[in-house]
């Protein structure tokens, strides 16, 4: 135990650290909310890497898709890594930044607003973005803090709250650049344990192939079939928790698309392309976030797959529901000495801190730049007019800074009340956060950084299809599972998009003319 604390209050102080020595850079929005648009390759990719793989994945995701699909979820690490990071990357990196840089947006509502010439488009996207990352951050909390009770015993909300204060610390203090580094720090800690622990879990097991032995004799047991819906393991064969794609194929392919092809959507994961610095660092970046993405989602979904193995508690008789939540804690602390629980520790909170840090800062922003503050001039450009002076100008961005400090704190007590009294297992909260977001953003986003064709028709009839179909959803008591319901949702945002631009009315030449001028830049 006193590991346990020593190594977790170096950690955090470390943090803490970080965001004193950054709040030099955090004066300005620019600097706050970007980075000032200038951070490398190392850091960017480091900071996709830890923002899209938090403990939601590590305790959430990993225990119920690898209690539910076996070693086959190791498929949806794959995914993550080759579709959610390498060709988000490709795809994505390259024409964000020089888009967003020539059309000065900062945030993902911004684009909207300004590459269809709409403010109600703006006032949408950030309304969207602030409502539906509130249950991916509630998920997180309840990721890490579940973990923090197995390894010290401390209540859950106390955990809960001690999280939601040291990340506040950090991201006021510091803003982009000390999440950037403390990324950069936390990425680290995470390839670390991972390697660790599932290194120790098969050890425990007799090694590689004796666990996978093992795991081919598993059947579905009585409580599978009567809590799960016989349907999914209608099929099932001797073998099947072990075998190539495990015993639901189709709903493991949900599971896949959902994870992968929705961070293409998601405000806090297609920022990090904004504040890259050059041509070289996309190059560099995509190789090193995908290699950190093979590592950690392929190791996380590999560890869960072997759940089945260990300690019964995916059932709660109390409770007379599945307790996902707790088998990948339960399976750490019955086999892991104490130095490396205190890794597995840090691990966690690592890829916490970041996720948590990502999605509050993107919050925060949204709000105040495309909601409070929705001018379209920045002050930049009003100095540059002669409407203010450089003294008021500094004032204006320092009192937007404020208010995005205040709003970080409304955000994450917010999230923390969901994650108090959740409604949902995590891996649920974060289906219906990442269906709505990436159903809504997703397919508009990608489409209009490439084609001309795309309309502001189009983009409000993708909003209202990826909202509409998760709010539905959840209204009518989710009878389609939240996570197949956002692969739908994402899916037919690139159905729903090019059809209603087909019948809707074209954009003015000239305004298109200027916003695609930036591809003749370099970067």
């Amino acid at each position: 135990m006193l590991l346990k604390v020593v190594l977790t209050l170096a950690f955090l102080a470390l943090m803490v650290g970080v965001g004193v020595y950054s709040r030099r850079h955090s004066g300005s929005v620019d600097g706050f909310v970007l980075g000032g648009r200038n951070v490398g390759a190392w850091l960017t990719a480091f900071a996709y890497g830890t923002s899209y793989f938090s403990a939601v994945v590590f305790v959430g995701y990993a225990g119920q898709f690898g209690w539910k699909y076996g070693l086959s979820s190791t498929w949806i690490g794959i995914g993550n890594a080759v579709v959610g990071t390498a060709l988000a990357w490709k795809v994505l990196a390259r024409r964000t930044r020089l888009m967003t840089r020539h059309i000065e947006s900062r945030t993902m509502p911004d684009f909207f607003g300004t590459r269809f010439d709409s403010d109600n488009l703006r006032i949408a996207a950030s309304i969207i973005a602030f409502v539906f990352l509130i249950p991916y951050t509630a998920g997180v909390y309840m990721g890490i803090s579940k973990l923090f009770e197995t390894g010290f015993g401390v209540p859950y909300i106390w955990c809960a709250w001690t999280m939601a204060i040291l990340t506040a610390i950090y991201v006021i203090l510091g803003g982009y650049k000390a999440t950037a580094i403390n990324d950069f720090i936390q990425g680290i800690v995470m390839l670390f344990g991972i390697s660790a622990v599932i290194a120790v879990v098969l050890h425990s097991q007799g090694g590689l192939s004796a666990a996978v032995a093992k795991m081919a004799a598993v059947s579905p047991n009585a409580d599978d079939l009567a809590h799960a819906g016989s349907s999914t393991y209608a099929a099932f064969r001797d073998g099947d928790f072990a075998s190539l794609f495990g015993p639901a194929p189709a709903s493991l392919l949900g599971v896949v698309i959902l994870t992968s092809l929705g961070t293409w959507g998601l405000p806090q994961m297609v920022g990090k392309f904004y504040s890259i610095t050059d041509e070289a660092a996309v190059r560099r970046g995509m190789v090193i976030s995908t290699v950190f993405a093979v590592a950690v989602a392929g190791g996380c979904y590999f560890l869960g797959g072997f759940g089945r193995l260990f300690l019964d508690t995916a059932f709660d008789p109390a409770k007379g529901r599945f307790a996902f939540d707790s088998i990948i804690p339960a399976m750490l602390g019955a086999n892991l000495p104490d130095a490396l629980m205190a890794l597995v520790l840090l691990l966690v909170l690592s890829a916490s801190m970041s996720t948590l840090a990502s999605l509050v800062l993107t919050s925060s922003s949204t709000m105040t730049l495309d909601l409070i503050y929705r001018d379209k001039k920045s002050t930049k450009d009003e100095v540059l007019e002669g409407k203010i002076d450089d003294t008021v100008a500094e004032k204006v961005e320092r009192r937007k800074v404020v208010v995005m400090r205040v709003l970080i704190v409304f955000f994450i007590v917010l999230s923390l009340m969901i994650a108090l009294h959740p409604p949902h297992f995590i891996a649920q909260l974060m289906g219906i956060s990442w269906g709505a977001l990436a159903g809504a953003f997703l397919a508009p986003f990608v489409l209009s950084l490439y084609s001309r064709r795309v309309t502001k028709a189009a983009v409000w009839a993708s909003f209202a299809w990826g909202v509409g179909i998760t709010v539905v959803n959840m209204v009518l008591g989710n009878p389609v599972n939240p996570i197949n319901c956002g692969a739908v949702a994402m899916l037919g945002g690139f159905v729903v998009v090019p059809a209603v631009s087909l019948v809707s009315k074209k954009p003015a030449k000239e305004h298109l003319d200027s916003i695609f001028a930036c591809y003749a830049e370099k970067l």
